[in-house]
């Protein structure tokens, strides 16, 4: 039979994450050991690191310490399935904006051939004025780079702000709606934690700036080869 015994509860506490709010319990270790029946012992040793980045680092050097005569249980051996879910979101979100981004520049792309088209008769006037390949070629270059610059900064800033507020955006949605998002018993999380990773952002935004660029060049390589006579006969 379970042993059953009575505790007062000083208090409740919510970390953010369901299945540790729902099921943790914190006494005194007097009272655990009278419980569990083990005197003077204990099932286990805690340790807490200042960087959980460098657990690798800290199991070794504990296993070194020990003797090796411990069985060490790290917090993503004991969550391994939730950040193995995380890390398979993560990819695929990753494989999802970079699809936008490719979505964003076939746009830049077909805009700007589509203002070759219709500045044909601009562009062979300017030839004809002396203009050359070069200079035709840069003008539709920098008009379709600054889109694409002007999208990244304000994009950038946009998803900078909503990632440090998502928490409070998801409140504000909430209480619209009336429902909740992101239930905690299914996505085991009562909060939605974000942090800006710097190295990302610049990757991120150097992506699309390379994209941006990269979409300008077939356009404007057009416009630059287009024939002056051939356009103003068309006109």
């Amino acid at each position: 039979m379970p042993r059953l015994r009575g505790y007062r509860i000083a208090g409740t506490f919510n970390i953010g994450m369901f299945e540790y709010d729902s099921g943790f319990v914190f006494m005194p270790l007097e009272a655990a050991q009278t419980y569990f029946k083990l005197p003077d012992a204990v099932t286990q040793l805690e340790v807490f690191a200042e960087n959980p980045d460098q657990v690798p680092e800290l199991r070794n050097a504990i296993y070194r310490a020990a003797g090796g005569n411990v069985r060490i249980y790290d917090w993503q051996q004991a969550n391994a399935s939730f950040f193995n879910a995380i890390q398979v979101e993560r990819n695929v979100m990753f494989l999802i904006l970079t699809l936008i981004i490719l979505v964003a520049a076939f746009n830049i792309i077909s805009s700007l051939i589509m203002l070759v088209k219709d500045k044909g008769r601009d562009i062979a006037i300017l030839r004809t004025m002396g203009a050359t390949r070069g200079m035709i070629m840069r003008i539709f270059f920098l008009s379709g780079a600054s889109v694409g610059v002007v999208g990244t900064v304000f994009g950038t800033l946009l998803g900078v702000w909503f990632a440090t507020n998502i928490e409070g955006i998801r409140q504000f949605i909430q209480s619209i709606i009336g429902r909740e998002l992101f239930a905690a018993e299914i996505y085991f999380l009562t909060q939605l934690p974000a942090r800006v990773d710097p190295g990302e952002v610049v990757a991120v935004v150097l992506m699309a700036l390379g994209l941006s660029f990269a979409a300008t060049i077939y356009p404007s390589w057009r416009a630059a080869n287009l024939d002056p006579v051939e356009a103003l006969r068309y006109e």
